[in-house]
């Protein structure tokens, strides 16, 4: 199967690397074996899943730039069937490393493809950017998860965004598909909240998922004790929240539980 789900939104705090982790390690949890892609130089997933960024030795980095096999690169978390392609702070630098490469925008494809099949999912971490190290993400994907925020300005980008995808599969990846919008930082007693799921619900209907995600302070506080939320306290509305996306993924894709 080994399907390639990228999460991404230009935005920052909109929920990505919290969605990638505990997305994750859900899918993990029902024992699909799982590898979370940090493709994020602020590294949050890589020390949100237990590892120091500066003790990282090789990364996606080294995968995309000096082509090391990706096999040599991925580590084991401590939550079975859940592995991790770390990345550290060089990532940030690859963009310009990587202007002068052959295929640069398949990099990360060519990277993963070896792999592959040997994961049910490969969820990617996507950096809060539209650059080149995004784009090799959105090119190596089978879809792509959009969080969005119920605050203020929620839709703020995502024309921009969903535009690049539309470019993404008219020139690099004709089979990208777009898996859903991903709600996050719901808060039912706010009117804002309410409201904001109103309106992308209205506009963008089929493609809204319907788990919401709770603002929840076991999901604000797991990676700083370096697990995903499902580990940190699994009966937490964050972790159940999760558990049941990653639920709807599976239905969504046709694979029974």
């Amino acid at each position: 199967m080994g399907k390639i789900i990228a999460i991404a939104n230009q935005k920052g705090g909109v929920g990505k690397t919290t969605s990638a982790i505990n997305l994750a390690a859900s899918l993990a949890a029902l024992e699909y074996k799982t590898l979370v892609v940090d493709a994020d130089p602020q590294a949050n997933s890589t020390s949100g899943l237990g590892f120091n960024p500066k003790e990282i030795e090789n990364s996606i980095y080294e995968c995309m730039v000096d082509e090391i096999e990706v096999k040599e690169t991925i580590v084991k978390t401590d939550t079975n069937y859940l592995f991790l392609l770390p990345s550290h702070i060089d990532l940030v630098g690859a963009e310009i490393e990587m202007v002068s490469l052959e295929s640069r925008e398949k990099r990360m494809r060519e990277a993963l493809y070896p792999i592959k099949d040997e994961y049910d999912f490969i969820i990617i971490d996507c950096s809060p950017s539209l650059g080149l190290i995004t784009i090799n993400a959105l090119t190596a994907a089978n879809s792509v998860i959009i969080p969005v925020q119920c605050e203020y300005y929620a839709l703020e980008g995502l024309g921009k965004l969903l535009n690049t995808i539309k470019i993404i599969q008219s020139r690099l990846n004709p089979n990208l598909e777009i898996e859903g919008i991903l709600l996050t930082m719901y808060d039912v007693r706010l009117r804002l909240s309410n409201q904001v799921v109103e309106e992308v619900n209205n506009h963008f209907q089929q493609m809204v998922f319907k788990t919401l995600i709770p603002r929840n302070i076991k999901l604000s506080e797991s990676p700083s004790f370096g697990l995903p939320a499902i580990v940190h306290d699994a009966e937490s509305k964050g972790a159940t929240s999760y558990l049941n996306l990653a639920r709807e993924i599976l239905e969504k894709n046709g694979i029974t539980i």
